[in-house]
């Protein structure tokens, strides 16, 4: 029976309904103590009987009420009145995501948005071991202010692991046997459609489904009937996304969306740093002003290349070929304010991105030295590679990373996209390597030995790895020809 405005639950005075759905009817209602207004999700009285639907309401203002994280619902209270059940929450102004898509595709740059939002409320509840199980649109609202909110954890898994532990490891599901399918047709995981355990990498493919949709408007598995639907999650792909939107948010998704959990993002902090890197990296760089952003002093790339390579060349060749002058000039520069950006002890290297968005650094904070990816307006961190590796560069453009990885004896060069990173050997004994000012090849040098005395070599080679030519040899030769790289010449004889 519906409640009509004016009815009392305890302190909470009922105003108007807002909506009713399969866990209830929800009202509009007042907070007499504090003079707020309130929503209120009500279990009628005859439900109560209903073992499952009473658990699962609870359950839900159980894992919302454990959760506090801005893109989650904030719940306030729960209580019972005359066998009814309920639970008072904030109210929320806006629509569902679910309305919103009817209207058809989100752009692009706000679609990224959303699904930050709801990678990191998802990471708040999986940190504290909860897997919400049932997202999708319906479950996700859009306040007026573009705010994410994540609604209704009636089917969400408590797991008794660590919160450290909780995207990986089985959970222990209240109520639920093995073999039952829990969740939403077109939204599911693999898993899910099988009956098997699911862990937060089941979040992680429901996220990428929906932000499949809202980019193109379309369901990504959808067909005549549910079943034929579930046999699409288990055996199909969805097409490909619309060709003007930038390819790397097509391999964020397909990496979200894979059958096995195994080979999809394995923490939904990394799909919320992917996604990050992919809205930064795609602005213009005159959008910013030079440490707008971040406080960190922007250095156009042209301006850094000389100080990266001739770290190995020898001084002497420094004053030889005019750079002393350069440095001494800087000498009068104001000094640059200064700021710690990680705090592991462990970290060295950095580059910072073409946008001042992004740092590249090397950490071996966790045991392995490799590549670090760091959002400076966020803050948050991931490893980008697997190690050993050192010395990580930005292209021009922000969208590939040069770094040495070191095998042995052998010291090679490397390449790597920021998106779904698959590193692609380009050269082997290298010492120091930067992007040219295009981003069309890359210079590099190595050290070699000639008659016992160390020589470098300067050289060039393509972005892909192809054409590896010689510029120069022996420190001071090496030195000059860095400098006067540009243009480059096109008659280098080839390594």
């Amino acid at each position: 029976m519906a409640l009509s405005a004016g009815t009392r639950l305890g302190p909470y005075e009922v105003v108007s309904p807002l909506g009713a759905g399969g866990m209830g009817e929800v009202y509009r209602a007042r907070d007499t103590r504090l003079n707020r207004e309130v929503a209120i999700k009500v279990l009628p009285a005859a439900f109560s009987s209903d073992t499952e639907r009473l658990r699962r309401f609870e359950q839900e203002a159980q894992a919302a009420g454990a959760l506090n994280h801005p893109n989650v619902l904030v719940v306030y209270d729960v209580g019972t009145l005359d066998g009814m059940f309920y639970v008072v929450s904030e109210l929320l102004e806006g629509e569902t995501l679910c309305k919103r898509l009817v209207e058809g595709p989100i752009p692009a740059r706000k679609a990224i948005d959303y699904a930050v939002q709801i990678a990191r409320g998802l990471a708040a509840a999986h940190a504290r071991g909860i897997i919400h199980r049932d997202l999708k649109p319906e479950n996700l609202f859009v306040t007026n202010d573009g705010r994410i909110k994540i609604l209704d954890f009636g089917l969400a898994k408590m797991t008794t692991a660590k919160a450290a532990e909780a995207t990986s490891v089985a959970t222990e599901v209240m109520g639920t046997q093995p073999g039952m399918v829990m969740g939403t047709v077109g939204y599911m995981s693999p898993e899910q459609v099988r009956g098997q355990v699911a862990d937060g990498r089941s979040d992680i493919f429901s996220l990428g489904v929906i932000l499949y949709e809202m980019l193109s408007g379309k369901r990504a598995f959808q067909s005549e009937s549910s079943v034929e639907t579930m046999n699409a999650i288990l055996k199909e792909d969805p097409p490909e996304l619309p060709a003007t939107l930038p390819p790397a948010l097509d391999r964020i998704i397909r990496r979200s969306i894979e059958k096995k959990p195994e080979e999809r993002f394995q923490s939904v902090l990394d799909v919320a740093f992917a996604l990050e890197t992919i809205s930064g990296s795609s602005e213009q760089r005159n959008q910013l002003q030079p440490g707008a952003a971040t406080g960190v002093s922007y250095v156009p790339k042209h301006t850094r290349l000389p100080v990266r390579f001739l770290a190995g060349v020898v001084t002497g060749a420094l004053l030889a070929t005019g750079v002393y002058p350069l440095l001494r000039h800087s000498e009068t520069a104001e000094p640059p304010s200064v700021r710690y950006l990680t705090y592991s002890g462990h970290d060295s290297s950095p580059d910072a991105s073409p946008d001042g968005r992004t740092v590249a650094f090397t950490s071996d904070r966790d045991g392995r030295q490799r590549i670090w990816l760091k959002q400076l307006p966020t803050s948050s961190e991931a490893p980008l590679t697997e190690g050993p590796d050192d010395f990580a560069r930005f292209s021009p453009d922000g969208s590939m990373i040069l770094f040495l990885r070191h095998d042995g004896a052998v010291t090679s060069l490397y390449r790597s996209g920021l998106v779904a990173p698959e590193p692609h050997k380009l050269l082997e004994d290298v010492s120091h390597a930067d992007w040219s000012p295009d981003g069309k090849q890359i210079v590099f040098v190595r050290h070699v030995n000639e008659r016992a005395q160390v020589s470098s070599i300067v050289g060039t080679v393509g972005a892909d790895g192809g054409n590896p030519r010689e510029i120069a040899r022996r420190a001071r030769d090496a030195a000059a020809a860095f400098l006067q790289l540009h243009p480059l010449p096109n008659d280098a004889p080839a390594c």
